[in-house]
């Protein structure tokens, strides 16, 4: 999968190639996985509320979430420092996405794929984030890149996201407006990583060497999220019937432009590192 003169020019600590396997393994599951949600649709999502979201989700995994890992892992295998740290990023999305489905879906043969894909993304990531060299990376970004800026809109993005899921599951716990199924696994998702889009924002707001491997995959990972956000949203009243809901699609737009502006700087400054 990767030369030694490769793996010379990253700063990893370690042999990248498990991960490179693993993560082709996620790859393959990811177009499986899509693929028979598509064909299967009315099998694999019973209510329409499940075809709304995972429907046009199963598309948008297709377009954005197998692209950008695919796309981190060549940039890697070529030594590019942008793909190794980008690479992160792509499987943090692939895990959010498939957490989704881990708990909206009914307990079926397809649950059990996409709970392996959101098992082994998880591990992936773990695992690749411990391999890199977080001296070595801190020493060619520092001052290359925005830390104080990005690191302010992940804690304000984290925060934002993170105070909206409390105060849903509060007000659904305590009587108020009951959350539907699919609603209540993507607020879990979020639940369960924004936390780190904060944690990695204090890293590197303090310029310390983890926030360093971790901010430009998570500002990746919030990019893409949106993207993918705005696709969804354009997809689904072609693909179920779901109304088209123009105010969503400005919305999550202008976030995105807030996500957008310190990834490209960072991105800019990991190109001449």
């Amino acid at each position: 999968m990767t030369t030694n003169d490769d793996q010379l020019t990253l700063p990893v600590k370690g042999n990248l190639l498990p991960i490179y396997i693993s993560s082709f393994i996620i790859a393959i599951l990811m177009l499986i996985a899509s693929a028979i949600g598509l064909q299967y649709n009315t099998l694999l999502y019973p209510t329409e509320e499940l075809a709304r979201t995972f429907i046009p989700n199963d598309v948008v995994n297709l377009l954005i979430g197998l692209p950008i890992l695919l796309g981190s892992m060549y940039l890697a295998w070529r030594g590019k420092l942008i793909g190794l740290l980008c690479w992160p990023g792509a499987l943090f999305f692939a895990f959010y996405n498939y957490t989704a489905y881990v708990f909206a879906m009914p307990l079926n043969w397809a649950f059990v794929l996409h709970l392996v894909l959101m098992t082994l993304t998880a591990y992936a990531l773990v695992v690749l984030v411990t391999l890199i060299d977080g001296k070595a990376i801190q020493q060619r970004l520092s001052g290359l890149v925005p830390e104080r800026f990005a690191g302010g809109v992940l804690a304000g993005l984290g925060l934002l996201f993170l105070l909206r899921v409390i105060g849903l599951m509060v007000g659904a716990l305590t009587g108020g407006t009951p959350l539907s199924e699919t609603e209540l696994a993507v607020n879990i998702a979020d639940f369960l990583t924004t936390p780190a889009w904060v944690i990695g924002s204090i890293l590197l707001w303090k310029r310390k060497a983890f926030g360093y491997i971790s901010g430009l995959g998570l500002l990746f990972q919030g990019s893409m999220l949106f993207v993918a956000l705005i696709i969804f949203l354009l997809l689904q009243p072609a693909l179920t019937s779901a109304p088209f809901a123009i105010t969503d699609v400005i919305v999550i737009a202008v976030m995105g432009l807030v996500c957008f502006i310190p990834f490209g700087m960072f991105a800019r400054g990991v190109g001449k590192a």
